[in-house]
């Protein structure tokens, strides 16, 4: 009677979730197969006949010299993205931790807004704040004698330019996390510590960190993703410079879009995509076993 009755509750749990797997496979598995096939191939959109052309793709792409600046770009920013977005946020959280500060509720309601906020207004208002004539940026720095920079559309200031909306907009998604991360902790142990004689820094090094390390470790996998994914605030923000010849500030989610939908080579930019889609499970896998390695360790 036991093992039927397991049976039947196994049967029931698979014909409960066999939907949401058909679904995954139909929005996700579907499409991603599909892309990797046309990688191989030179479609082009509007055209119905395409045929089969291996890794050519691939290897054409890594001598494209468009590609290699977007490569290089994505980089730089994912990790700029990374380093100056979690640490901002993990020191503001262990700030909010640990200071007792009036209506914390409401300042981080303040710092999470601009997260809830659509990327394109929040975009359209810093390029206001950019603006080399009327932004407010270039009118403070007048004040103290510096002269006006056209901030979106210089070659040496404008992926800072975009990085810093890009920080400001995501700090309050990481505080959240690294907020709840560090509530967690156990009192126990810090009140430990305190009696010990340990300092706020030692606290911080020796409790605080080794038992965010999941946390650390799930912020950096997704500020990871979002940095190299970014599309629409380069794409609000520098809209007119990024198909100019060696423009400074492509990134790889823009080149997939022009070689896809602006160029229809719906071939290249799907092995383009399929090059991004490495990346990220490169990443990915070496951020898991870096931090097993420091699990290890202790």
């Amino acid at each position: 009677m036991k093992s039927t009755l397991e049976r039947r509750q196994v049967r029931f749990a698979f014909a409960m979730i066999l939907p949401i797997f058909a679904l995954y496979a139909i929005l996700r598995i579907y499409p991603i197969a599909q892309a990797f096939y046309l990688s191989l191939t030179d479609y082009q959109l509007g055209i119905r006949k395409f045929g089969f052309v291996g890794l050519s793709n691939y290897i054409e792409l890594l001598s494209n010299a468009d590609f290699l600046i977007s490569l290089k770009n994505s980089l730089l920013f994912a990790a700029l993205t990374l380093v100056f977005t979690l640490s901002i946020a993990l020191c503001v959280a262990l700030i909010m931790s640990r200071a007792a500060i009036a209506g914390i509720g409401f300042l981080q309601t303040l710092i999470f807004m601009p997260v809830v906020v659509s990327v394109v207004p929040s975009a359209i208002i810093w390029n206001w704040i950019y603006d080399p004539q009327y932004g407010i940026l270039n009118y403070v720095l007048s004040l103290v004698g510096v002269s006006p920079v056209n901030w979106l559309f210089n070659r040496s200031t404008s992926l800072y330019a975009v990085l810093a909306f890009v920080v400001w907009r995501w700090i309050g998604y990481y505080l959240i996390i690294f907020w709840v991360g560090i509530r967690a902790v156990p009192e126990t142990y810090l009140e430990a510590a305190r009696m010990d004689g340990a300092s706020a820094w030692r606290t911080v090094r020796s409790i605080i960190l080794p038992l965010l390390r999941p946390i650390v470790l799930l912020a950096t996998v997704l500020a990871t993703v979002n940095g190299f994914t970014i599309f629409s605030e380069v794409y609000v923000m520098t809209t007119g410079s990024q198909s100019a010849p060696g423009n400074p500030l492509s990134v790889l989610t823009f080149d997939i879009y022009q070689r896809g939908l602006v160029f229809y080579r719906v071939g290249e930019a799907n092995a383009e995509a399929i090059y991004l889609f490495l990346i990220l499970i490169g990443f990915t896998l070496a951020q898991f076993a870096l931090n097993r390695r420091k699990r290890d360790l202790y």
